[in-house]
């Protein structure tokens, strides 16, 4: 295997910048760029421990002065023999360092190949090497602590306990079958049911996981609806902090669905400010409201903004009245009386739904420019899609995770309907060797080579 070396940090100037090296002849690489104290060889130094010395260029020359620390291995990030170079994060001092490392022998590190690394020497298994990349792409705590909590191997350990019961059956029964002379004792159908029945349950409560996994992983779709000028883009700007839709008087100003994402109350939402519903004859703003409509559609969570002062404590207008028609279909909805920092304090803001209208997670009030003013907002979206319990991480957090447990529970399913049916125990263990292949390909034990290029393709080089 070739010696890679790339730079780890972003290309902008920074105070710090790292440099990664892991190979075979990765010390010997590094000697050639760096002079320790005492001209003490790279080899020598002390192993994960910081050395100041300087850093040289493909010439020779001091570039910087750096700190440099090698890990020996089996005991790096890859599993190899790794080094890394922490400079003043000039990219011209980077670049040169990395050319230098050229020089001496290393290439290029492709996107993600440290990782890639780490995960085929058995530093990683694919749950893990997956969770580094959501700790990189994470934008909200909760996703954070989450991805660090698979890093540690919090969805491996679950998912291990699983394969080793299922293999330790699938074990006994072949032990049974191939030296019938001995003395090992056979596997009746209730021992095959007990496992099976704590496989499922297991498979059942990880799958249940998915849509927190997916809130945590791209957040959620969220629709701002509600009549022209009721404060739709007020609202996104205020989330997003800074003037991302046009604010005018003018009714009808947004004309097409207008998106960002921000976080609120702790959770990720993709925002999608629409066109506001009304009959227009206008084609354009016709156009911008039927994309209001298919937003409203695929929205997870729909905010109704009505303007507080439209609010008499009676029955909603008419346009109201199919705005949450509209909403009521999406899974959470909210309604939110805007402008409230216009209005005098006591005024009226009950809203009287059509008969048969489902309630809404809260009723709110709510001002884009008041201090304070979507504290209520950020605090209903926390109770909508709460965090979980601190520390707890065995989630599963993308379509191949959840495809691949959903095949090894339906393949446990199908062996517990063959004892159920009164077949020999044979027929349930053929389902049970799906199973162990679904979770390997879940962990990486068996994935093939072509998914694992897809998955480490997301990575970005030096990672």
């Amino acid at each position: 295997m070739n010696t890679i070396a790339a730079i780890a940090t972003a290309a902008v100037p920074s105070a710090i910048g790292v440099v990664r090296v892991s190979g075979p002849d990765c010390f010997a690489v590094c000697e050639a760029v760096f002079r320790a104290p005492g001209s003490k060889s790279f080899a020598a130094l002390e192993p994960r421990k910081m050395v100041l010395g300087d850093v040289l260029d493909a010439q020779g020359r001091v570039l910087d002065h750096g700190l440099a620390v090698r890990f020996p291995a089996p005991h790096s990030y890859t599993g190899e023999d790794c080094a890394e170079f922490h400079c003043h994060g000039s990219p011209i001092v980077l670049q040169e360092l990395l050319d230098a490392l050229f020089a001496a022998g290393a290439r290029q590190a492709r996107a993600g190949e440290f990782t890639r690394r780490a995960f085929l020497n058995g530093q990683l298994d694919l749950t893990e090497a997956e969770a580094v990349i959501d700790l990189i792409e994470a934008e909200t705590a909760a996703a954070a602590r989450n991805a660090a909590g698979q890093l540690s191997g919090s969805l491996r350990r679950e998912t291990e306990g699983l394969y080793q019961s299922l293999l330790d059956l699938s074990a006994q029964f072949y032990a049974v079958v191939d030296y019938p002379d001995e003395d090992i004792e056979d596997l009746g159908p209730a021992e095959i049911r007990r496992v099976l029945t704590d496989a499922e349950a297991r498979l059942s409560a990880l799958l249940a996981t998915c849509a927190r996994g997916r809130i945590l992983k791209s957040g959620v779709a969220t629709a701002i609806v509600g009549r022209p000028n009721a404060g739709k883009s007020s609202l996104l700007n205020a989330l997003a902090g800074y003037d991302r839709c046009l604010v005018t008087n003018i009714p009808g100003t947004t004309r097409d669905t207008v998106e960002e994402s921000v976080v609120c109350g702790g959770v990720r939402l993709r925002l999608i400010d629409t066109a506001g519903i009304r009959e227009t004859e206008d084609t354009v703003e016709r156009l911008g409201v039927e994309r209001s409509r298919r937003a409203i559609e695929s929205a997870e969570l729909v905010i109704v903004l009505i303007d507080s002062g439209d609010l008499h404590c009676g029955p909603l207008c008419d346009e109201d009245q199919e705005i949450l028609a509209l909403a009521q279909k999406a899974p959470h909805y909210l309604i939110a009386a805007s402008k409230s920092d216009l209005r005098p304090a006591g005024h009226c803001s009950i809203i009287q739904l059509p008969q048969g209208a489902r309630e809404p997670e809260a009723f709110l009030s709510l001002s884009s420019v008041a201090p304070d003013g979507l504290r209520l907002l950020e605090e209903t979206v926390a109770e909508i899609f709460p965090e979980g319990e601190a520390g707890a991480a065995t989630i599963l957090t993308n379509a191949r995770q959840e495809e691949a447990a959903s095949r090894a529970r339906d393949a446990v399913v199908r062996a517990q309907g063959s004892l159920d049916a009164g077949l020999t125990p044979d027929a349930a263990l053929a389902d049970v060797e799906d199973a162990l292949s679904a979770l390997g390909e879940l962990t990486g034990r068996t994935v093939r080579e072509d998914l694992v290029d897809r998955i480490f393709a997301r990575f970005c080089v030096g990672k």
